[in-house]
């Protein structure tokens, strides 16, 4: 099917299917008897929108609600000046309330290196993230999603990184706040090298956020680690799952990633909390692209019983 057919094709099926949220009153009840896990949405499916002002981090939640999603994962960078803004948050949180939205985590970028190789601007990126373990609590999340970058080789970053991510963690028990990593590019992406550093860090709020797309270590060359693999080493550590969905075929099967697989795996490490859609593609609009993923997730429940 050449490319313009396919996309329309995937438009209108998706569009057919989007008023009764993809599946019937029957098999919802099916996913909800059978699944161990809520389905929650990731705000980055939604960056295209929200950075051309389309939609702003205080509508999130009644988009996910709009779309039968009953968790949130936000972004720190859509409410970057916010973390201490006790009225925003309050509002914020009254919009999940009144919604029926559950605030599930807060995914964190841009404040400094969690392995620094100079102790200071360790210590400096620990501090820079406490205000966003405070917000997380004040919401009501379970976690904040950190990245875990270092210099060095293999074995000096997991060190450098499992001390910073120790120090946070001491920071969050206070809070009862979780530090989660996500296999994010560079040595993280490698699940042996992420599970590692969960070994040496060995805190009970510190976990993991595999990531079902995220295993490219190179995008230069195009290393990448096995991402059936990477799931299997990083689900025993998991406080949560992305599932990350680029492109889907006439069958709305994920062309990429073997969502029955991947979801097998996590089901089998005995993981019972939320699965996290993060739709990052292009062949579909950003809300047709979750509606998409949260239809194949649904058939995989059904499917896993």
């Amino acid at each position: 099917m050449a490319n313009n057919s396919r996309r329309d094709f995937l438009r209108t099926t998706v569009a057919a299917t989007a008023g009764t949220l993809v599946i019937s009153p029957a098999m919802a009840g099916l996913v909800a008897k059978r699944a161990p896990f809520e389905i929650s949405l990731a705000e980055w499916s939604f960056h295209k929108a929200l950075f051309a002002n389309e939609m702003t981090n205080l509508d999130f939640p009644r988009v996910a609600r709009e779309l039968g999603i009953g968790g949130v994962e936000y972004v720190n960078q859509f409410f970057k000046d916010k973390a201490r803004d006790n009225n925003y948050l309050a509002e914020l949180k009254k919009i999940c309330k009144n919604e029926g939205v559950t605030s599930v985590l807060i995914m964190c970028d841009g404040e400094g290196m969690m392995g620094h190789p100079e102790k200071e601007e360790r210590i400096k990126t620990v501090e820079n993230h406490k205000k966003w373990i405070d917000a997380a609590k004040f919401l009501g999340c379970h976690s904040i999603r950190v990245n875990a970058g270092s210099k060095g080789g293999f074995e000096e970053q997991q060190k450098l990184a499992a001390d910073g991510l120790r120090m946070l963690c001491e920071y969050g028990d206070t809070r009862k706040i979780n530090v989660i990593v996500e296999n994010h590019g560079g040595l993280s992406s490698n699940g042996e090298w992420l599970a590692g550093v969960m070994k040496m860090v060995d805190h009970k709020r510190v976990g993991t956020l595999p990531d079902f797309g995220n295993f490219i270590i190179n995008r230069q060359t195009g290393e990448e680690f096995d991402r059936y693999r990477g799931v299997e080493l990083l689900m025993p550590y998991a406080k949560g799952v992305s599932a990350k969905s680029n492109n889907f075929d006439e069958q709305g099967n994920e062309t990429r990633s073997d969502y029955y697989r991947l979801m097998k795996i996590v089901k089998d490490s005995g993981y019972k909390g939320w699965v996290g859609i993060e739709y990052e593609g292009s062949e579909l609009p950003e809300k047709e692209g979750v509606i998409a993923t949260k239809r194949l997730l649904e058939k995989v429940f059904v499917s896993l019983g």
